[in-house]
């Protein structure tokens, strides 16, 4: 094992690989309440999500650590969960549809891999489209949080308000939310999951979180397939595909070139080693993770926690893997926690406030860069869209700079992307 995982040529030993591969887990363990909490919600059966989130972590890890060799962890990602089931309840299609989305996403970013054209596609996306997509999404699953515990409330006159304190479950989550943020204040590694856990048992002594049985049980059984690729044609949910292949490519590079910088692994000329099986176990995941039933997988920015404990190699990555393989045996447990949303709407609220943070690279001075940014930031969380939001932005950024002088700035890319979504917004609205 020393040996395969080059320990000593990546200065490092077995004992610091398995501090940081626990350490990782413990920031990011956190999705297997989350994810099946979220995706339930558009009626993907709770143990199929909960299996099929864990297969799909367990799969993306492991690649990352066999073929690639580096301490990054793979999941089903935040924010584009939440919009699974915003495609399922605004368009009236089902969830199997929409699964159908995730594996052709899947299968175009596995082919996206071993080319160079995503590495044009990348170059082509301006930065503040980038981060206002990813903020936008951030915006759009702390919403989801607050509405998920009661803070925010629907209004007839005013759509949306502040909640009712005097909610058990209301109180719950502001309890909880000021919890996890005083761990993370404090700089506490899994301040997440801690913040889980204790929220949980105050839960668990105020009556509102029940336990039935015993918390170790059998796995449930996977759900293989459950998707249907024709309904995406017979729908037109092209956009909704080009919205999860794009917010994934986005994500995964981001959190490679982020992990591999402070890991020390960017070369001097800018590259990443190995760079395409680091994408590609990516891409995998999120289509194994499809046919089991989850949402697009990501590099998750957690993995940086290990990191800073001295994780180097992919032996950290396994130990990730082999914890979130043991989880499936405390499926009762993981069912419990994710049915009292107070546990769950704090995490959704500070990771949204996490990516939040590239919109400080976002050039506000300049009008043509700023204002796509800000229309994807505005649209996602007040349509419930990220697919509307990406459609506004590729939209808006090509025109503003042609006719400000500045068209020979913008890739033709995004010119065929402006006109395909100025189609697909009057012929297929809400697609």
């Amino acid at each position: 094992m020393v040996k395969f995982f080059k320990l000593r040529e990546n200065q490092t030993n077995l004992r610091t690989e398995l501090t940081a591969g626990v350490t990782t887990f413990l920031t990011m363990v956190y999705i297997i309440f989350v994810n099946p909490s979220i995706l339930s919600a558009a009626g993907v059966p709770f143990d199929q999500v909960f299996m099929a989130t864990v297969i799909a972590a367990v799969v993306g890890t492991l690649c990352m650590a066999l073929f690639a060799n580096y301490p990054i962890a793979i999941a089903p990602g935040m924010g584009l969960n939440a919009y699974f089931i915003n495609v399922v309840a605004q368009q009236g299609v089902t969830y199997q549809a929409v699964f159908g989305t995730v594996f052709i996403a899947g299968v175009l970013f596995i082919l996206l891999s071993l080319t160079n054209l995503r590495e044009t596609l990348i170059a082509a996306i301006p930065p503040s489209l980038k981060f206002g997509i990813t903020s936008g999404i951030g915006l759009f699953i702390a919403f989801l949080g607050l509405r998920m515990s009661g803070i925010v409330v629907s209004n007839p006159e005013t759509f949306v308000t502040f909640g009712d304190l005097h909610e058990p479950v209301t109180l719950l989550t502001i309890a909880g939310l000021f919890i996890t943020l005083i761990l993370i204040a404090r700089n506490v590694r899994g301040a997440l999951f801690f913040g889980m856990l204790i929220t949980g048992i105050i839960g668990y002594f105020t009556g509102l979180l029940q336990f039935t049985g015993s918390p170790v049980s059998m796995p449930p059984a996977p759900v293989f397939f459950d998707i249907d690729i024709a309904g995406v044609f017979t729908n037109g949910l092209y956009t909704v595909v080009f919205a999860f292949l794009l917010v994934t490519i986005f994500d995964t590079t981001g959190t490679l070139i982020g992990v591999a910088e402070q890991a020390g692994f960017i070369k001097k000329d800018g590259s990443l080693p190995k760079a395409k099986p680091a994408l590609m176990a990516d891409a995998i995941s999120t289509t194994v993770g499809s046919t089991f039933g989850t949402s697009p997988s990501t590099a998750y920015i957690e993995s940086t926690s290990g990191v800073a404990a001295g994780g180097r190699t992919g032996l950290t990555s396994l130990v990730v893997a082999a914890l979130f393989f043991v989880s499936i045996f405390f499926s009762p447990v993981v069912g419990a926690i994710s049915s009292l949303p107070a546990i769950t709407a704090p995490v959704l609220i500070i990771v949204g406030c996490f990516m939040m943070e590239g919109l400080s690279r976002v050039d506000w001075k300049t009008f043509d860069e700023a204002f796509p940014a800000f229309a994807i930031i505005l649209t996602m969380p007040l349509t419930s869209s990220v697919a509307t939001g990406i459609s506004i932005g590729f939209i808006t950024y090509p025109l503003l700079k042609l006719v400000s002088g500045k068209g020979k700035q913008v890739h033709w890319i995004l010119y065929v992307f402006a006109i395909i979504f100025i189609l697909q917004m009057i012929f297929f609205p809400g697609h």
